[in-house]
């Protein structure tokens, strides 16, 4: 089936406003040329208002790296899904880091998917297994856990409402990436079957599901062309706009 790729680089805790804005002013003009590749960049929060500014009207789209399930209220340092609305479309939720440093466990990621599809963000999921895991042969184990308890009471009508993104853990800023065909193979009979169970057969197959783990504009390729990485999240190598460039190059089709 073919999906739209979509190539989003998540900033993590990189880049101040000014230096932000001028990476983005670097991007604009050749990721607006890829009419069929969506490009998608998550910046901090402090850098979310003027990015937005600068992109209005571009077809570049915002996402955010995180936010709170509560409407409002008294939770210091937090912020809402109704405030990344007003600024964003796309939300990174139940990254391997919130995970793992911050105590994200799969009731939180839980909430907090609820509470972007209540405001009409649209929620990158992220999932993906340790090391260990992996060696100890549970990476079907850990992934059909994770996507149903994080989809737990998540009704989906259409497939822009989600995205999902398998970061293998012992793949992210390693250097060490999963193969192609071994992703591919996974997404195919498990990510997508266990999807089909909560959403359905036809919006299961229609849902785009990224990479995440030392994409590089060098070796993107290679996962683009399996028929069900559907793009990339895309850490380090966002931070630079000729790699995030030639990344979003090598998706096309």
């Amino acid at each position: 089936m073919k999906r739209t790729p979509l190539i989003a680089g998540n900033w993590k805790m990189n880049n101040s406003a000014k230096e932000g804005l001028r990476l983005v002013e670097e991007l604009i003009v050749p990721l607006s040329t890829l009419n069929d590749v969506e490009s998608l960049i998550c910046p901090p929060f402090t850098s979310l208002m003027p990015i937005s500014a600068i992109l209005d009207g571009s077809p570049i789209k915002l996402g955010a790296q995180n936010l709170h399930w509560e409407v409002k209220g008294a939770y210091t340092g937090e912020i809402s899904p109704s405030m990344i609305k007003e600024l964003c479309d796309y939300v990174i939720l139940g990254h391997s880091e919130r995970r793992e440093m911050f105590g994200d466990d799969d009731l939180a990621v839980n909430r907090k998917m609820l509470a972007a599809l209540e405001v009409g963000l649209t929620p990158i999921l992220c999932f993906g297994e340790s090391l260990k895991e992996n060696e100890a042969g549970r990476a079907a184990e850990i992934l059909t856990r994770q996507i149903r308890a994080a989809m737990n009471s998540v009704e989906i009508s259409n497939s822009s409402q989600l995205v999902l993104a398998y970061e293998p853990i012992w793949a992210i800023g390693t250097g060490r990436a999963a193969t192609a065909e071994d992703i591919d193979v996974l997404l195919r009979t498990v990510v997508r079957p266990v999807l089909s169970g909560i959403v359905g057969e036809q919006i299961a197959q229609e849902i785009r599901i990224l990479y995440g783990g030392s994409v590089k504009a060098d070796n993107a390729k290679s996962y683009f062309n399996m028929a069900e990485i559907d793009g990339a999240l895309i850490g380090g190598a966002s931070l630079k706009a000729d790699s995030f460039v030639g990344i979003a190059q090598a998706a096309r089709t």
